[in-house]
């Protein structure tokens, strides 16, 4: 099972997202004849996801809060079988019908932990996952990249991730650095690449290796010499901040050695990223500032950053920001994350959030925590909380112990009905449609005034 993979590290995490929902997959049967098969919505991921233990019903068959009885063995059998489906239809000739069976099984993985099962077919989903990177288009491409790193969540560290990653790095690292590629193929690949460096690797120099790759990408985004003070986003920021973000994940589990050799190369240079007329590269350059400086002053308490004065007057501009040009609710975004960021970088604060997961709770009390748990919640979307309660892996990482063992009474009184979720829903929607009254009736009011 997961190994610990700290190395000599100055600070380690103990700190996105499913598919968009593919279309209908043909599934092949006996005697040439075909019939749908519906891949795994992100709906279906909160489906008993209470327990490692729970049944997993046939999503396309029983809703969310289905029946109180299941059987668990039968619908582990259903499962498996749709999954079964799935893999055979990665063979498909259709492009779209790959695509959707990828989605499928990625959305299944995500939302259950299936380690038995991915055990026995890794190498044929690994074998499928490098045809579609190889010769897939943009969103087949995507669909394989967004497999590969769910299935390393669930194989974890060791010999069958790192196969996994021996067999893809090559190609996905191809893509990334492939002018001619897709951005959106790309971008995923990127995130891919490192996530499952981040979950196998063992072998410093190929960390060091992703590290460099990753670095060739984003630092185009650097601000240069001839260049005005502010940086246009062009087609390839999305790209870069992906890049930017993944590389700093990849940063929390380096040598102590390499995080010095880092900062001092990127630690001037990250500013500028601020200037960016893209509110998300603002957001992913603070951020990683943000977590460089908890790096390095877990290392050197009396860290000395030389150019703080000007640092902290970019970081409490953009945390007031009120340029009329930028939309609302960028600026509302924005300043939010730069309050948090201008207290860690000015009084090493860091407001602590709070993640529940069933009957357990994690606190997110520092940057490489917060990074991590965004990195992996962006990959399994809603399939996040079923993880952190069973997924070894994720719990080693953010220090959780062993998966808490749930009975059945537990699990029920512990489930909200479709009836009483539609009532909730109901008040709220009452109550935002009367805030909503209430708000048009005095613009109306001071309209009349005037």
């Amino acid at each position: 099972m997961p190994k610990n993979k700290k190395r000599n590290t100055p600070h380690r995490g103990g700190s996105g997202g499913s598919g968009s929902g593919a279309a209908a997959a043909t599934a092949a049967t006996a005697g040439g004849q075909h019939r749908n098969v519906q891949p795994f919505s992100d709906e279906d991921a909160s489906i008993e996801t209470m327990s490692h233990c729970s049944g997993y019903s046939d999503p396309s068959s029983l809703a969310e809060d289905g029946p109180e009885v299941l059987d668990e063995e039968g619908t582990q059998e259903d499962l498996e079988y749709k999954l079964k489906g799935f893999i055979d239809l990665t063979l498909d000739k259709s492009a779209k019908t790959r695509q959707a069976a990828l989605e499928g099984i990625k959305n299944a993985l995500a939302s259950k932990m299936l380690y038995e099962f991915i055990l026995e077919r890794r190498m044929t989903l690994t074998d499928s996952i490098e045809r579609c990177l190889k010769k897939g288009k943009s969103d087949e491409q995507r669909a394989a990249a967004a497999l590969a790193s769910v299935l390393c969540i669930q194989l974890g560290p060791g010999i069958e991730s790192e196969e996994v990653l021996k067999t893809l790095g090559p190609i996905l690292k191809k893509i990334i650095c492939d002018g001619t590629a897709s951005i959106q193929a790309r971008q995923t690949c990127a995130t891919c690449f490192g996530v499952c460096c981040f979950i196998a690797t063992d072998d410093i120099t190929e960390l060091y290796s992703t590290l460099e790759c990753l670095e060739n990408i984003f630092t185009k985004s650097y601000l240069k010499e001839k260049d005005t003070n502010v940086i246009c986003s062009t087609p390839n920021t999305v790209l870069h901040i992906s890049s930017l973000l993944t590389w700093t994940l990849l940063l929390t589990i380096c040598p102590i050695s390499e995080v010095k050799k880092k900062l001092e190369m990127h630690f001037h240079k990250l500013p500028s990223l601020l200037s960016s007329d893209d509110v998300n590269m603002r957001i992913a350059a603070g951020e990683s500032l943000a977590l460089m400086f908890e790096l390095a002053r877990g290392m050197e308490s009396d860290f000395f950053y030389e150019d703080m004065e000007s640092l902290t007057q970019m970081l409490r501009a953009l945390a007031t920001d009120g340029n009329k040009h930028r939309a609302k609710v960028d600026k509302r975004k924005q300043r939010s994350v730069f309050r948090d960021i201008l207290r860690a970088v000015e009084e090493r604060d860091f407001p602590t959030e709070t993640v529940k997961f069933g009957p357990e709770r994690m606190y997110i009390d520092c940057w490489v925590k917060k990074h991590t748990y965004d990195t992996f919640k962006e990959i399994l979307g809603s399939g996040m909380q079923y993880h952190l309660q069973s997924n070894e892996f994720l719990r080693n990482v953010f220090e959780l112990g062993p998966p808490v063992m749930l009975d059945a009474a537990t699990l029920k009184t512990m489930k909200i009905s479709r009836f009483e979720r539609h009532l909730y829903n109901s008040a709220a929607f009452k109550a935002r449609t009367k805030a909503r009254s209430k708000c048009r009736d005095k613009r109306a009011d001071v309209g009349e005034f005037f």
